[in-house]
This record gives structure tokens, sequence and C-alpha cells, in this order.
């Protein structure tokens, strides 16, 4: 079985990847808006503004995002990471094989939830158990030291929880 991208047929019988590569999804998050005060390896904003988190790809909260063919793969996109674009899951399944569509009406198919910087950091906190961001820069405890039977061995701070 293999785990390259299914490949389409040009009409000159060339084949061509119906998936990005992983280079090309690599350039695709780097030129994705950072999110301020957010570390830029975690977070982004997609090309609606929503902000999407790196560990959450392929799924369907709000957090969450897919790689997005800007000229759709239907009418003639290339895979590479010129043609590449996050998208808030939703937003990209919205948007389908729609071309030509400006901000604001992928902002129309966005979720309506915008998080506050504590929710930013409890949710990376979950996810990556650890929190980095200018000002804030914390760990997750475990039970074993918050019941003092272990010292954590880094000079971090524990997260505090609201």
């Amino acid at each position: 079985m293999s785990s390259s991208s299914p490949q389409r047929s040009r009409g000159d019988g060339e084949k061509r990847p119906r998936f990005f590569d992983s280079n090309a999804k690599a350039i695709c998050w780097s030129k994705a808006d950072t999110v301020p005060g957010r570390h830029p390896e975690r977070w982004r904003k997609d090309a609606a503004g929503n902000v999407v988190c790196k560990r959450f790809f392929n799924c369907i909260g709000c957090l969450c995002y897919e790689y997005d063919h800007i000229i759709p793969f239907s009418k003639g996109g290339e895979s590479t990471a010129d043609n590449c674009q996050i998208l808030q899951s939703r937003v990209n399944r919205l948007k389908s094989d729609k071309y030509n569509i400006d901000s604001d009406q992928l902002k129309d198919y966005s979720c309506e939830v915008n998080f506050t910087d504590k929710e930013l950091d409890i949710i990376e906190m979950a996810v990556y158990s650890d929190v980095m961001r200018p000002g804030n820069q914390c760990r997750c405890r475990t039970i074993a030291e918050k019941l003092g039977k272990f010292k954590p061995k880094d000079d971090t701070d524990a997260c505090k929880l609201p």
C-alpha cells in the first residue's frame, strides 16, 4: 500500500498529486499569519483570520484546520505551496471547489467563537501539557507533584488553572 498522494491524470496523460506533500504543508503553515502573543509553531491564523492550532489538523472543531487549494484541484490547481492556504476546516468544506472567494466571504463560513488568551492557554496546556508564550511559560503539574510525592527536575513554573 502506497502512502503517496493519489494521482489525477491531466488530458496530456501527466499525473499530478491530489494532496500537498509535507514540504508544501510546512511552507503553507509558515506563510499563514501568526497569532500575536502565541507560539508560531503551535498557532496560526487562517486566510479568514480564524485562530487554528497545529495539533488540530483535519478535524471539524473551531480550532481545526485543513490545507486548502486556493485554486481548487478540480479546476486545475496544483498541490504546491504557492497554491496552498490553511483554512478552518468548516470554512474549507464550505469553500469546496469555489475560486476567487474573498476573506469576507470566508469569514461568513467561520465559527462564531472567539477564544480569550486564558482559554487558549487552557487548550494549549491540554494539548501540549505546557504553555509557551511571552509572559506565560508554564507546564502541567503531575498528580504525584501535586500530592508532594515528586519534585520536578525543571524550573518551569506550573500553570495556574482557573
